[in-house]
């Protein structure tokens, strides 16, 4: 009954982090960023709005432009890189607009501000030192800037950056559409967006439309355009490993046991995962957007793959299959944890990849990754805490081939451990120094990492429980356990020669292994 209870609270909990993820996800489709009437925050005596921040690479004519484009996205000029404009409107509040005289021609103006992230010290009264973002009356008295418009001080090297485009509201009209500019970029770097006014009587103005980001190369944004080649590598990876390990299955299909099933299921999935972000990667480059349908299968197939990956490392660490031939009465324990991980993984990957986390809270962010965190650390200890066991439990039956293939396992197992931990301390070192994302060209590094080293176990585990011809030295046998470990016969059993010369002739092909 408590066991029942327990399910069902797994069950309503697991339900509950799906709706939070799918409820938490936002229209974010890469390098095509989407306003649906959102608000400016006030900061300093300026009013703003981030309307996007991507890595642009430099145009290099001999990068060719994709031939397929999405039906909506009209294509710009060929090998260029720009920021365009498309249906850019602003609403102020119906008060503000009747405050203003009816044949006035500029009753209030909104500029959109566009700057590599180096120049962001050009923005705001800094050189003048002053915390003011907007230019002041003394200010424009001294004439250092223009009143009622952002303090922009220009790059003596790039006289024309950071760009200001500056769209007027006419007499009592409450909305404004901002002409379909298109900018150029014609220098490598990672490039922010915002909107601002300056007039206080604007307060509550809200923005509509759309703006379309894009390299020389496609709409992928600049720090996800190696993952591109990275998924597409993998792919080819997971299909070598693959056709391998299906030869040796079916060479030796006789003498396979159920890990093995498991062991090829995580192989396909990797493969299956690889090809669905490769193409995922492909056609966003080639669109702006999304692929929906392509996305929420590579979401999922990730979940499932990392969740089996970990359940296989959890089963082999038991010794199921080699040391004993069931889970026994911890099987339920087993998958109820797997259970939450896939739960609790499937709802971080939405967020993170139809959602746009940057914008959420750090309490919601924390409260998508902790669940992954400490399931993941449950794990560790899990997997090492078995390993622990099953290696007593082999050095004292001294059933050396079976100990020795554990020990690999292990040491495999605890480098890949050590290198997480390092690396994860170079991501929060790497977050912590660039939160401007100011080195994006090396961004796809760390995802890379990630998937080189679960690659890496898979394989190890691919070689340690290869299909073989004398499954003697992996598998679980019952009636030669104890004869193949070196200990005596007990003096009922009967043994007759044939098996005894089997017996011989299968430790000798393992020695030869």
């Amino acid at each position: 009954m408590e066991v029942r209870e327990s399910r069902r609270a797994h069950r309503r909990l697991g339900f509950f982090f799906l709706v939070a993820a799918l409820v938490s996800i936002a229209a974010v489709d890469a390098s095509v960023h989407d306003y649906f009437n959102e608000a400016f925050t006030s900061r300093s005596n300026a009013f703003f709005f981030h309307g996007g921040s991507e890595g642009l690479r430099a145009p290099r004519s001999a990068i060719p432009l994709s031939s397929s484009t999405s039906p909506n996205i009209t294509t710009g000029p060929k090998g260029k890189s720009f920021i365009r404009f498309d249906d850019v409107t602003f609403i102020r509040t119906k008060e503000s607009a009747d405050a203003q005289a009816e044949m006035q021609e500029n009753s209030g103006s909104v500029e959109a501000i566009i700057l590599d992230i180096k120049d962001r010290k050009r923005i705001g009264g800094a050189y003048l030192k002053s915390d003011m973002i907007c230019c002041t009356p003394q200010m424009s008295e001294e004439k250092a800037c223009k009143l009622g418009q952002v303090i922009i001080q220009r790059n003596p090297d790039n006289p024309e950056w950071p760009r200001r485009i500056t769209t007027s509201f006419a007499g009592r009209h409450q909305e404004t559409k901002m002409d379909s500019v298109e900018v150029e970029i014609d220098k490598t770097g990672m490039y922010y967006l915002y909107f601002m006014f300056c007039d206080p009587h604007l307060k509550g103005t809200i923005i509509k439309g759309r703006t379309v980001w894009r390299n020389p190369s496609g709409y992928l944004p600049g720090k996800m355009a190696p993952l591109m080649v990275v998924f597409g590598l993998m792919s080819l990876a997971y299909l070598v490993l693959g056709l391998i390990w299906f030869l040796k299955f079916v060479q030796h299909w006789k003498d396979v046991i159920q890990l093995h099933y498991h062991i090829t299921a995580v192989i396909a999935l990797g493969m299956c995962e690889s090809a669905l972000w490769y193409f995922e990667y492909s056609n966003l480059n080639s669109t702006g957007r999304r692929p929906m349908g392509i996305t929420m299968w590579a979401v999922t197939f990730t979940a499932v793959k990392k969740t089996l990956s970990r359940l296989l490392l959890l089963v082999v660490s038991m010794g199921y299959g080699v040391v004993r031939p069931t889970l026994g009465g911890i099987t339920s324990r087993v998958l109820l944890l797997g259970g939450a991980y896939l739960v609790a993984s499937e709802s971080y990957e939405l967020v993170e990849h139809l959602g746009n986390i940057n914008d959420f809270s750090g309490k919601t962010a924390l409260f998508l990754v902790l669940p992954v965190t400490f399931l993941d650390a449950c794990f560790i200890l899990w997997i090492f805490s078995s390993l622990s066991k099953t290696l007593e439990q082999l050095q004292m039956k001294r059933n050396m081939a079976k100990l020795e293939l554990y020990r690999k396992f292990t040491n495999s197992l605890a480098v890949s451990v050590l290198l997480s931990i390092a690396w994860i301390g170079f991501e929060l070192y790497f977050n912590a120094t660039d939160p401007l994302s100011e080195l994006w060209q090396v961004y796809w590094i760390i995802p890379t990492f990630w998937a080189i080293l679960a690659y890496s176990l898979l394989a190890v585990i691919c070689i340690l429980w290869a299909p073989s011809r004398n499954p003697t030295r992996y598998a679980y046998l019952e009636e030669n356990e104890d004869v193949e470990e070196g200990i005596s016969l007990t003096s009922g059993s009967k043994v007759t020669g044939d098996s005894v010369a089997k017996l011989g002739e299968d430790l000798e092909e393992e020695k030869r292994e």
